[in-house]
């Protein structure tokens, strides 16, 4: 059975002691609230990931709740001011990280390239790439959107080996639809959703596809995220400004008991 994962992307906010209020007020609520099986991902920013692993080491939910980085280097180690290994963000004590948000793609130029490298030092370092793929509105209007992500997942993922692959998390993000309030309806999210399936099984096999979580990512909040899960080629969600309000956040992870 695949994996059910909602992941908070905090993004470029909340400093330290505002990143341990708002964990712990998330940590609590899980362990008091949550009846079900979903893996909780909290991709807090860098300077956070050790403190909060601290906290929960130990705690009620230490196995559900695990830790992510937003990005990493494309190299394991040397002159490159500013970034942050993938070695760095594991002994931190995070178990995933997101590669190719389309806020990176946007505004840092990574192309598939780059990012097919990201994914191959972040799984040496023996971190879960969360590998995220979607279109632009023009590229939906054009209807280009089909080749857009098929090309995103042949370049990024499909030099791996399949056993490898079946550990990739994918999170589909429609760029339109991040940060802006609009949302794909459950039907659009679920025909990309088995669409990106049908490429994975036609790159290496039927097995393969079914084993790969794929959440959706894009406005996700707590009144549409049951229809979202619902769908069946939806594992779960990378949820943003959500993710940054403990109740919310909380009630979109309890929407697999709905």
């Amino acid at each position: 059975m695949r994996q059910k994962i909602v992941a908070g992307n905090w993004k470029m906010n909340n400093d330290l002691q505002e990143s341990l209020k708002l964990f712990t007020e998330v940590q609590n609520m899980v362990a008091d609230e949550v009846n079900n099986d979903a893996t909780v991902i909290i991709a807090s920013p860098f300077i956070s990931i050790y403190s909060l692993d601290q906290l929960k080491t130990g705690s009620a939910v230490d196995g559900k709740i695990k830790l992510a980085a937003q990005n990493c280097a494309w190299e394991e180690s040397g002159a490159f001011t500013g970034e942050i290994s993938a070695k760095m963000i594991r002994s931190a004590g995070a178990d995933y990280v997101i590669l190719g948000h389309s806020e990176r793609r946007q505004y840092f130029k990574e192309s598939n390239q780059m990012l097919a490298k990201k994914v191959d030092i972040a799984l040496s370092n023996e971190l879960i790439p969360i590998f995220c793929i979607g279109e632009t509105l023009e590229e939906r209007e054009t209807n280009t959107h089909f080749e857009v992500i098929k090309n995103q997942l042949k370049e990024g993922l499909f030099h791996l080996i399949k056993t490898v692959l079946k550990t990739v998390v994918i999170a589909y993000e429609p760029v339109w639809a991040i940060g802006t309030g609009l949302t794909a309806t459950p039907q659009q999210a679920q025909e990309i959703h088995s669409f990106i399936r049908s490429i994975i099984a036609e790159g290496y096999d039927e097995e393969t596809a079914e084993e790969v979580s794929i959440l959706y990512g894009g406005s996700c909040n707590p009144k549409n995220a049951h229809d979202l899960f619902s769908q069946p080629d939806i594992d779960g969600g990378l949820i943003g400004g959500a993710s940054l309000k403990s109740r919310d956040f909380t009630d979109i992870i309890k929407a697999y008991n709905a």
